[in-house]
């Protein structure tokens, strides 16, 4: 997949372009990108995205700008898989925002991208203070030359599918529902970094990860997961502050890989200090809580690891 991330450059072949941020790329933004993908095929041209880095919401709204569910370079990755041929990353600043609907619809899409095919979610707005809406892309379609289709929201149970909605079962720890939504597990990927060691003195040695600052991390708590650099191990992951430990702690993310069957402990790879680890959410077994003593922690460490175990 061609990634083009300059604006001032004039593409030579039409697209079919599917356009919205696509923070997260669940199910419902899947099926936007999937109508242009059909569109493109049908009309033989290049099927392609045009979505924005940084969230639109940094520049709009700092102080109430939400945490990531992707961040560029998930999003990339999950894109093409898609069917995706082309992504423009468009860098989301004022001279963008403050750009005329007319203008980003004549100029923009049309003149520099060479857009004949738009397809858009239903309510997606764009342009100066978010005056553009799929009625100015019908009306200005016959002029231009361009398709419009507007994709309907999806719904699963009864409950409208969101980037909004995922935001919020992730913060309950809602891991399973939020997957349900995405259409895939979700994940995060990190840095492993030193850590104080306290998990191997307890037999359950971790990766300690840093995580990107606006990337969204679920709710405290043990959760059953899949990690690995390339490979996905079972294994279990512990959001919190470790209250057991440290009274009033800095809120960390650690992974424990699950060691296969009868091979007892997993032993931590020295390799992996240093390396970005991925981590997919299966199922959150319970919140962060504090324990008596380090031996009781222990203990239900080994509850932990075993519930993982079986759920994976």
């Amino acid at each position: 997949m061609r990634v083009v991330r300059d604006l001032g450059a004039r593409l030579r072949k039409p697209l079919c372009l599917a356009m919205g941020v696509f923070d997260g790329l669940h199910r419902g933004h899947r099926e936007v990108i999937a109508a242009a993908v059909r569109s493109g095929a049908r009309l033989g041209i290049t099927p392609a995205v045009l979505t924005f880095d940084p969230h639109p919401d940094t520049v709009l709204s700092p102080r109430g700008a939400p945490p990531l569910l992707t961040t560029t370079e998930e999003k990339l990755a999950l894109l093409r898989d898609l069917g995706v041929r082309l992504t423009v990353l468009a860098t989301f600043d004022r001279q963008l925002a403050d750009m005329p609907a007319e203008e980003f619809v004549r100029e923009l899409l049309v003149g520099r991208l060479r857009a004949r095919c738009l397809v858009v979610g239903e309510g997606w707005r764009f342009g100066a203070a978010g005056k553009g809406a799929t009625g100015l892309l019908r009306e200005m379609a016959p002029e231009l030359g361009f398709s419009v289709s507007v994709v309907r929201p999806l719904s699963l149970g009864g409950a409208k599918v969101s980037s909004t909605r995922i935001r919020s079962l992730l913060a309950r720890g809602r891991v399973s529902a939020a997957a349900e939504m995405l259409g895939y597990r979700y994940q995060v990927t990190g840095k492993v970094v030193a850590g104080a060691g306290l998990g191997r003195t307890l037999g359950y040695p971790t990766a300690n990860l840093a995580l990107p600052e606006d990337k969204l991390i679920p709710a405290d708590g043990i959760y059953a997961c899949l990690a690995g650099l390339r490979r996905l191990r079972p294994a279990v992951a512990y959001i919190g502050t470790r209250p057991t430990v440290s009274a009033g702690g800095r809120r960390g993310t650690e992974v424990h890989v699950l060691a296969p069957e009868g091979r007892g402990t997993a032993r931590p790879r020295l390799d992996l200090l240093g390396r970005a680890l991925r981590v997919e959410f299966a199922a959150r077994l319970r919140g962060d809580r504090k324990f008596p003593s380090l031996e009781a922690l222990s203990r239900q460490m080994a509850c932990d690891c075993k519930r993982a175990r079986a759920l994976l």
